[in-house]
């Protein structure tokens, strides 16, 4: 009976794993401390937040109708 490959993950918690030690494996390769990889990242993702929480109503109501419009006018 043939062996089966190894490459196919069927549990996502181990796949996801994988990409994370590739991902340091990668910014080891590069030169860059993986850690401040993690945290260059996390403060990207709550970025938007941030900036929405130092605006006023009528700034994020003008700012929202003004994505809107862009959204539908395509």
């Amino acid at each position: 009976m043939p062996k089966r490959s190894r490459k196919e993950i069927s549990d996502p918690n181990l796949s996801a794993a994988n990409v994370l030690k590739q991902m340091f494996k990668k910014a080891e390769v590069e030169g860059k401390d993986p850690l401040a990889v993690a945290l260059g990242q996390r403060g990207g993702l709550k970025g938007g937040r941030a900036r929405a929480a130092k605006l006023t109503a009528a700034q994020r109501r003008a700012s929202a109708s003004h994505a809107a419009k862009a959204r539908w006018s395509k």
